[in-house]
């Protein structure tokens, strides 16, 4: 049996590791993430967009470690705000934002509001270290509750109500949430073809090591010592 593809998830939130393990719990891949490795410098997320910072990430883990990486950029966009935070939702508060202190903001911004209309947006990018990469999308509409809703999730989840599951993130359980989330829907779409990405990554991983050289290229050269001296000279 063939050794399993790795893949790191470059993330350290254990959150959001658990919704990738849990999606792709049937690929034949090993799934690491940043916790499992030594410390690497932060990558400094300056994208205008989802897929700037995604690609970033990913590219910037893979060159580190010599592995695949997964990394996505994934936010929330308020319509009344002008798709605020978008970008920026895990510092919409500061740099050292708590997710209560973002979600704290994002109330006090929408206080008196009447339209509360929200989305999830998640780009996911899979790249390899000489640079190709997969890109993946997912979105998921909803809108913002005046107050917090279930002890589950990280980020927003206790205060973007999914009328398609008639509930907030946070009251979900997993398998409930990866149906219709922005992550579980780019991670559905890229593991509906997984049998073509690990083609992919076995292609780009092997174009990206010198050939194995074949023994006979080398049968009829003369290894003696003499030889070996004179061709040194």
């Amino acid at each position: 049996m063939s050794r399993p593809l790795t893949i790191v998830i470059a993330t350290t939130n254990q959150g959001k590791l658990k919704e990738f393990q849990h999606i792709l719990k049937d690929q034949p891949v090993e799934i690491l993430s940043l916790a499992d490795f030594g410390p690497i410098p932060e990558v400094v997320e300056d994208g205008e967009t989802f897929d700037d910072n995604a690609y970033k990430k990913a590219l910037f883990t893979a060159k580190v470690l010599g592995l695949p990486a997964i990394a996505d950029d994934s936010g929330l966009t308020v319509e009344a705000l002008d798709g605020k935070p978008g970008v920026y939702s895990a510092r919409f508060a500061g740099e050292d934002a708590t997710d209560q202190d973002n979600i704290d903001k994002l109330l006090q911004e929408l206080s008196g509001q009447t339209n509360r209309k929200a989305a999830f947006q998640c780009a996911l990018s899979l790249a390899v270290p000489s640079g190709p990469a997969l890109t993946y999308e997912g979105r998921c509409e909803g809108e913002i509750l005046t107050e917090q809703r279930g002890t589950g999730g990280f980020g927003y989840d206790p205060v973007f109500f999914s009328p398609e599951l008639g509930k907030t993130f946070a009251e979900a359980d997993m398998g409930e949430k990866n149906k219709i989330s922005h992550r579980g829907r780019a991670l559905a779409e890229m593991s509906g073809e997984f049998t073509n990405v690990i083609k992919w990554l076995k292609q780009r991983l092997a174009e990206e090591k010198p050939e194995k050289p074949d023994e006979s290229q080398f049968m009829h050269n003369d290894w003696s010592e003499p030889n070996m001296v004179k061709n040194i000279k």
